[in-house]
């Protein structure tokens, strides 16, 4: 029920705004201030049955964004974009005091509030050993451990851990769970570039649409391999090029030679480097997709390892090289890399 602070916080709303209540068809919306610095536009049944728990209000954007593609991220209560669709089908998610729906736009000035789900389950916070190697207000570069998926259906994700580990940027279309711009596989480690508002999330799709990103990988590869080379190969359909340079070679009892071969990705495709290596007979080490029967290194994972991006900072304009070093696993074959 309407407690007496918040009639009195409401009646001095009222007293400072001549607009805190209008008339919409059947229902009289008034302007409350439900978080201390957020002013929030609802109705007095919502109120009454405290099913708002959260509201925003969208800056102007540099183009008009359908409401699915803007709202993951947008809101703390929302830990996946899978979880944000859900909830703007199911109508928790409000636009201008209206039911949104996926296919609405908005351009810019929209107030978005979320209802409560009475259904949802509460789940714990989630911690996840990551280190940070680049942040700023806009973006963050963070190093991926092998075995650890980036965003997807299950709870413990790099993207849900990151909620907890980066600093809210003070933008004011900051996201509450930056959002991730790329995937590495399960078994890879190595650099995961994140958007920290929903501007850099796209300024920083369209850098990788338009392949200004140059993306470097280390991997250990078995078998005696040309120096350097480029394989061209497509992959699920898809137009697919990398390229190597072996940086050294070390004999092995067991698999005859390893290299540790640095990998431009030229295209991003599922399990690309993986396949293309393995297409031309030097699999990765561990690879027990891809590589070849007898010459699998079990117990230790894949030996793949995205260690450089580089890129125009879509914000600050300045190039930005980010280092993440491989694992302790590959200076044991390699110690001077």
């Amino acid at each position: 029920m309407i407690t007496h602070a918040l009639l009195s916080k409401f009646n001095f709303y009222r007293q400072k705004n001549n607009n805190i209540s209008h008339e919409q068809g059947d229902n009289t919306f008034f302007i409350i201030n439900i978080n201390d610095d957020n002013l929030l536009l609802c109705t007095m049944d919502d109120v009454e049955a405290q099913n708002i728990i959260e509201s925003i209000t969208v800056p102007p954007l540099p183009q008009r964004l359908r409401l699915s593609d803007y709202a993951p991220g947008i809101f703390k209560n929302l830990p996946s974009n899978k979880a944000t669709k859900k909830a703007i089908k199911k109508g928790l998610v409000y636009v201008n005091g209206k039911q949104g729906y996926t296919g609405d736009f908005v351009v810019g000035g929209e107030t978005l509030i979320l209802l409560k789900d009475q259904e949802q389950k509460v789940l714990p916070a989630v911690k996840v050993d990551v280190k940070v190697c680049y942040e700023d207000d806009y973006l963050a570069v963070v190093d991926k451990p092998a075995g650890l998926v980036v965003s997807g259906n299950k709870h413990r994700t790099l993207e849900n851990g990151l909620a907890t580990i980066l600093q809210r940027s003070p933008a004011p279309d900051a996201l509450w769970r930056p959002e991730p711009i790329h995937r590495l596989d399960y078994p890879t480690s190595g650099a995961v570039l994140f958007g920290k508002t929903k501007q850099a999330v796209i300024l920083l799709n369209k850098i990788f649409e338009e392949r200004r990103i140059i993306k470097k990988y280390l991997a250990i590869t078995i078998g005696q391999q040309d120096e350097v080379g480029e394989v061209t190969l497509d992959v699920e359909g898809k137009t697919a090029k990398s390229a190597y340079q072996v940086k050294a070679s070390e004999k092995s009892e067991r698999f005859g030679c390893l290299n540790l071969v640095e990998l431009t990705l030229f295209s991003g495709r599922r399990h690309q480097l993986r396949i293309h290596l393995s297409s031309i007979g030097h699999p990765i080490l561990g690879d027990s997709q891809y590589g070849q029967e007898g010459l699998v290194l079990k117990g230790k994972g894949l030996y793949l390892h995205a260690y450089s991006m580089e890129f125009v900072h879509p914000f600050f304009k300045e190039s930005l090289r980010v280092q993440v070093d491989p694992p302790k696993k590959f200076f044991k074959l390699f110690p001077n890399i």
